[in-house]
């Protein structure tokens, strides 16, 4: 008998499969301002998320909203244009939902990227950082709770998080590409707000390069299920910084779009050798 969770993760997946029969190999989820990626997509599926049954619909601009389908440099994607936050109202274990499904449809490697704020004094607006390890002691566990063996163990090992094949992959795709990517630590909050001067000082001193508001989530829910994660972020504003300027949604999503083609050119490439 299928718990609750399990059954509604059946008739999402069961869903999808009617309207699109291929098998995707790998995942990936956009961050905000990220979206231009689906350009070099060949899609041949598109599903908005309230077509999908037990779907949360995205609430934040810069996030389409649609499930997509389709072949990146020869690799079979999933991919959300459109992800889901704490922050919005969602319950960690909706944010990581459509993770889940992409582990039922038979996804084995995801990829997600993120506009983050640098707290390390040496990134620049527009850099490109690989993500080696993440702080989530400032969000929500979205393994709280019973746990659903089938998805994953009770207690998940997360000492290697961000795969370091995968890594050391693209750092090799970087150097072909004349990319420097940053690599470094992930500090995921829970938002809305951008940080207080104090909340970033706090973040440098633990150790943290950038932070953000997404990510991690879905990256524990990921490693629960046995898939390989690699993650970006870009940075879109400077949090510690001297003057009093402040920070906007608005020019987050500015820059984000300034580096969309480093990224874009990233995991185009990273797909062919996942």
């Amino acid at each position: 008998m299928a718990t609750g969770l399990l059954q509604q993760l059946n008739e999402t997946t069961s869903y999808i499969k009617s309207v699109y029969k291929d098998t995707p190999e790998a995942g990936i989820i956009l961050g905000s301002g990220l979206g231009n990626l689906v350009q070099e997509i060949d899609i041949e599926k598109e599903i908005p998320y309230e077509d999908v049954p037990h779907f949360p619909v995205s609430t934040v601009i810069g996030h389409s909203g649609k499930l997509l389908f389709g072949t990146l440099n020869g690799r079979k994607v999933m991919v959300m244009a459109g992800r889901f936050h704490f922050y919005e109202g969602y319950t960690p274990q909706q944010v990581v939902y459509p993770v889940r499904v992409m582990k039922m449809m038979g996804v084995h490697t995801l990829l997600l990227s993120n506009a983050a704020g640098s707290v390390n004094p040496a990134y620049k607006v527009g850099d490109l950082m690989i993500i080696k390890d993440h702080i989530s002691f400032f969000t929500v566990n979205p393994l709280i709770g019973k746990n659903e063996e089938s998805l994953g163990t009770r207690f998940p090992d997360m000492s290697e998080p961000y795969n370091r094949e995968l890594i050391s992959k693209a750092h090799a795709i970087g150097k072909t590409l004349g990319y420097h990517f940053h690599e470094g630590v992930y500090t995921a909050v829970t938002g809305p707000t951008f940080e207080t001067r104090a909340e970033y000082m706090l973040i440098k001193i633990a150790g943290g390069d950038v932070v953000g508001m997404s990510t991690v989530q879905e990256a524990i829910a990921a490693v629960h299920a046995g898939m390989k994660v690699f993650a970006v972020s870009v940075v879109t504003d400077i949090g510690i910084r001297e003057d009093d300027n402040i920070i906007t949604h608005e020019e987050v999503l500015a820059a984000a779009k300034d580096a969309e083609p480093k990224l874009t050119a990233l995991f185009k490439e990273l797909a062919a050798v996942l």
